[in-house]
This record gives structure tokens, C-alpha cells and sequence, in this order.
């Protein structure tokens, strides 16, 4: 499509409007009754996925023409997203596949957007050329960023008026920049308006895509050699090192895989005159091509690797998700290498877009509902903890608790009723009673210190049995090492005791008492009267102290103190 046809100067003035209504929409959805309260009524989340998504389909994809095939596909992008957020309901209680499921959400309709374009512009052919797609996909990705820094400006902008105006005693714009419609309104508008601009000014677009490109191509020959060299590399230092240096293997593997798809794409281009003819730069997107498959199946034996230690996670089997995606790519094109050799740039574009169709498929069946992770991970965890491959005391209860979503909560409170052992229902009963995942490990984790207390704790001045909620206190406390015992200054028959632990840092004294260990400590509500209340207070209590300091009422006092004495220096802080 040519330049003069996509040029649409009302475009970018209907997309800052729309941008800047989608805005305020999504501020008064997502607003809770107070500053720090979330919202938790799903339906407004989903709402709010749904307005944002749809807004941004349309002014990524809208065209002059064929309005009613942008109507649909943005229509069809909220509802992907939208849905996902509803399923899972609020964000604060989600579980760690819930976040991976709205990424597929997103990336079904950050990949679908750039078939689609290629598609419609098709007109009656209705195929998707590569060159098209390819095309879009770049220019998609620039425009997003261009638009994040247009956004940036705009609001640098905004305070620099601000500041300028209340310079001489104009407030307005500085106060309305705090306000929060304001900002949503004005960021909407400013990130609507920046990609209505700049689609108008394809062939700017156009040159930013070729300078991205470019860069990154240069960049393929390090990666490469790398990569290159890390294989190479491999066959003296073995895998052990791999699996003992970090436990994001995996993560970092994939990454490289991805990045080295990146460069090699930026390199062979979206067609054969677009490639690049540097020599090195062929190369180097060769040696890319040779070294993805050895990295990824790399990544896939680090994943087993830890499925068959510790078992099936939902992480572990996004991981596994993943890990397969980023194999059946680098399995692509070392076929299309081997098999075309040095004009292998041919069959990776057709398996580009085969394996981004497939993909857009995959992620939005991994978005929805279909396919239950929680669930797939929870039986095997139970079976695992049944056949005594995990024991209780090495099992990660707070995990099964709180990542596994309704089934591995549902699995632990059955456990606690009709465990096999006591073990087991204890362990299970007292992860129960926690409210959060790092409540349920601190727990977990004190209940192991508590095996090896006394042999981590020298009580003073003199032995003494100590109370259930003192051996609580200090089992919780991570301080206390069986090469560095604590002193424990307690009488017997107290109401109080100090810990006194050491480290490289100096000495920390902590005082306990049995409210210590009381964890049901409401959070309180946040709302706007609480905030005014708050201050109204705080400027009655300057007020008595202004006024206090007018009529002379200041004095100095002696006060007496209590504090930990070793030696017969102060250690730590005062008590009272």
C-alpha cells in the first residue's frame, strides 16, 4: 500500500481522543475505594483488559479502510485478554501460571495483529505474504517504542509547565498533573496521538525499522562467536557447571536463543534483496542458526533435570512449554541450514511464518481454561509425597499452598484431614492456618530450626527451661547458627527475653515477649477519610507544639533507659 494511501491526518487526532477516553475509562475501573486498596471485582479488571487491548488493537491496525475487519479483530484481541483476567480474578490473588496465562493472552494478539494487517492489505487474495508480515511485525515493534518515548516527552513537557507556571504562583498544571484521571487521561492521549502520527509518516517508520534492524545485525558476529564459543567450550567443562553456577539455567538459555533468532532474522531480512551482504554478517547468521539447536535441547535437559528432582510445578511446566517452542524454532532452521546451506534464507521465512501461526494458536490455547497446570502439578506432587520420593519434612507445602492455585489448596486441606501420617496433617494443618506464601515458608522454615534449637541458643545467666512462645520466637529467628549460637537473656518465670545474635556486621539485640509471635494483626484500610483524618491530626499535634513552644513550655528531662550491657558496653538499641 502506498504512503499516499495509508496517510490519514484525522487519524491521529481520533486516536488521542480515543486514547485519552480509554484512559479515563480504565482509571475509574481500576480505581479501588482508596489510594492503596485493589480493586477485586473482576468484572472491572476484565473491563478495564478488555478497553486497553481493543484501544491498542485499533490504533496499531486501524486503516482508511476496512473498518469492520478492525472493528472485529480488535473486538476479538479485548475479549482474549479480557476473558483471561476475569478467569483469573483479581491480581492479588493470582498464582504464578495465572501471570504466564495473560502473557499468552498478549502474545496471541501481539502476534495475530501483524498476520492480520498483512492479510486484510492481501485484499480478494486473502493469503498472508511473509514480506507483509514480516514488515508489520518490525514496524509494530517500532512504533511501540516510539510511542513510549513520544509518551515520555509529552509528560517531561507537562512538568516543565507545571514547574514554569508555579513559578509565578500558578499551581494549576502541577496540580493537575497529581491527580491520577489526569495522568491516565493525558497518557492515553499522548501514546493514542503519537502512533496515529507516526503511521502517517510511513516512510519515517520505514527508516526507523531499517536503523533497528542494522544495528542488530551488527550485533549477530559477537553473539554469535559466543555462543560459538560456549559450545565449544562445553565439551571440556561438562554440564555439571551449568546446573551448579544458578538455578535459571533454563531462563538464560532461552534468552540466548531468542536473541540469537532476533539477530539472525535482522541479518537475512524479509526477503533475498534484503539481506545482508557483509560476508561476516552471513556468517554470523549461520553460526547463530548452528548453535541453536545444542542450546536448546541444553535448556530441555536443565528443565528434566529438575522435574526429576523436585518434581512438576506449574513454572516447571511453562517452563517445558517454552523450552518446546524454542526447539521446534531452533530445530527449523538447522533443517533449513543443512539443507539449503548458504541460501538457507528461504525456508526460514516460510518456517517464520508456519511457526508464528502455530505459535498464535498455541499461546491462545495456553491462555484459556483448556489446559489446567495446577492441577497436572498437584497430582504429581501428591504422588510424589505418597510414594515417599519427597518427604514431609523437604516438601514444599507453601508452594502446593499458595502456586498451585484452587487444586493445591483444596489438596491441602484434604491433606490435613486424611493424611497418611501425622507428619503429613500436621504439616499440612499448619500451613493452613498461614494467610500468605511467606507467612506458610517462615513457618515451615522455623519448624526445621526448631529440630536443632538448643543447640543453637546458650541461655543466660543460667539454664532454664524456656516457654513454648520463647522457643517460637527464636526458632523464627535465622540468626541463631549452630557455628554462632545465640545468648538468650532469660529468667525464669519472665514475661520477656533478649536474643543477642552476631554476624560480620556486629551485634543485633532483639527483645520478645509472647505477642511476639501474634500474626493476626489486621492491615488497615487505606481511604481517602483516613488520609485526611491523618492529617488533620498531624496538623492539630503541630499546632499544640507551636503553641507550646510560644509560652516557653520546653524542658529537658532525665529519663532512665534499658538496653543490653556486654562486657559492660551498650549493645543494640534502647527498650524503653
Amino acid at each position: 500500500m502506498s504512503d499516499e494511501a495509508r496517510d490519514w491526518p484525522l487519524r491521529a487526532a481520533s486516536l488521542a481522543l480515543a486514547g485519552a477516553g480509554v484512559g479515563l475509562a480504565v482509571h475509574f475501573l481500576v480505581t479501588g475505594d482508596g489510594p492503596s486498596q485493589p480493586v477485586t471485582e473482576a468484572w472491572r479488571l476484565a473491563l478495564a483488559a478488555l478497553l486497553t487491548t481493543a484501544g491498542l488493537a485499533v490504533a496499531f491496525v486501524l486503516e482508511r479502510q476496512g473498518h469492520r475487519l478492525t472493528a472485529s479483530f480488535a473486538g476479538a484481541a479485548g475479549l482474549i485478554v479480557g476473558s483471561v483476567v476475569y478467569w483469573n480474578g483479581p491480581s492479588s490473588g493470582w498464582d504464578a501460571g495465572e501471570g504466564w496465562r495473560l502473557t499468552c493472552a498478549l502474545l496471541t494478539v501481539a502476534i495475530a495483529a501483524p498476520l492480520f494487517q498483512a492479510w486484510r492489505d492481501a485484499g480478494a487474495a486473502r493469503t498472508i505474504p511473509y514480506v507483509a508480515a514480516h514488515d508489520r511485525a518490525w514496524t509494530n515493534v517500532v512504533l511501540w517504542f516510539a510511542a513510549m518515548v513520544f509518551t515520555g516527552i509529552t509528560w517531561l513537557l507537562a512538568m516543565l509547565l507545571g514547574e514554569l507556571f508555579a513559578l509565578i504562583g500558578v499551581r494549576f498544571i502541577e496540580e493537575l498533573l497529581r491527580k491520577d484521571w489526569f495522568a491516565a487521561v493525558l497518557t492515553g492521549g499522548a501514546f493514542g496521538g503519537a502512533i496515529g502520527l507516526l503511521r502517517d509518516r510511513e516512510r519515517v517508520l520505514g527508516t526507523l525499522q531499517r536503523v533497528v534492524t542494522t544495528v542488530l545485525s551488527v550485533l549477530a558476529p559477537a553473539l554469535a562467536v559466543g555462543l560459538l564459543a560456549f559450545l565449544i567450550a562445553l565439551p571440556f567443562t561438562g554440564l555439571s557447571p551449568l546446573w551448579a553456577a544458578t538455578r535459571s539455567t533454563t531462563p538464560i538459555l532461552i534468552g540466548c536463543v531468542i536473541g540469537a533468532l532476533i539477530l539472525a532474522n535482522a541479518v537475512l531480512g524479509d526477503r533475498p534483496e534484503h539481506e545482508a551482504r557483509r560476508g561476516v554478517l552471513r556468517w554470523s547468521a549461520m553460526g547463530l542458526g548452528l548453535a541453536l539447536l545444542p542450546l536448546g535441547v541444553i535448556a530441555a535437559i536443565s528443565t528434566g533435570l529438575r522435574i526429576a528432582q523436585y518434581g512438576l510445578t506449574p513454572e516447571r511446566l511453562w517452563a517445558v512449554v517454552f523450552t518446546g517452542i524454542a526447539c521446534a524454532y531452533c530445530l527449523a532452521y538447522l533443517v533449513a541450514l543443512v539443507r539449503a546451506r548458504g541460501g538457507w534464507g528461504e525456508p526460514v521465512r516460510a518456517a517464520n511464518l508456519r511457526l508464528g501461526l502455530a505459535l498464535c494458536v498455541l499461546a491462545f490455547i495456553l491462555s484459556t481454561p483448556l489446559l489446567s497446570f495446577n492441577q497436572i502439578s498437584t497430582r504429581d506432587q501428591l504422588a510424589r509425597l505418597a510414594d515417599g520420593r519427597t518427604p514431609p519434612a523437604k516438601f514444599d507445602w507453601a508452594a502446593l499452598r499458595f502456586d498451585f492455585g484452587e487444586a493445591g489448596k483444596a489438596a491441602v486441606a484434604r491433606l490435613a484431614r486424611e493424611g497418611s501420617t501425622s507428619a503429613i496433617r500436621i504439616a499440612a494443618s499448619e500451613t493452613l492456618k498461614s494467610d500468605n506464601r511467606y507467612a506458610a515458608r517462615e513457618d515451615a522454615e522455623a519448624r526445621e530450626r526448631a529440630d536443632t534449637l538448643d543447640a543453637r541458643i546458650r541461655i543466660l545467666p543460667k539454664s532454664v527451661p524456656l516457654p513454648a512462645w520463647l522457643r517460637t520466637s527464636i526458632a523464627r529467628k535465622s540468626g541463631c547458627e549452630l557455628k554462632r549460637p545465640c545468648g538468650v537473656l532469660f529468667t525464669s518465670g519472665a514475661t520477656e527475653a533478649f536474643i543477642v545474635s552476631s554476624d560480620q556486621w556486629g551485634e543485633e539485640v532483639q527483645r520478645v515477649d509472647p505477642s511476639s509471635n501474634d500474626k493476626s494483626t489486621p492491615i488497615p484500610k487505606i481511604t481517602e477519610d483516613t488520609i485526611k483524618k491523618r492529617r488533620a491530626d498531624e496538623a492539630r499535634r503541630q499546632a499544640v507544639l507551636r503553641a507550646a513552644i510560644e509560652r516557653g513550655d520546653v524542658e529537658v528531662r532525665t529519663v532512665q533507659r534499658r538496653q543490653v550491657f556486654i562486657n559492660g558496653e551498650p549493645v543494640g538499641s534502647t527498650f524503653e
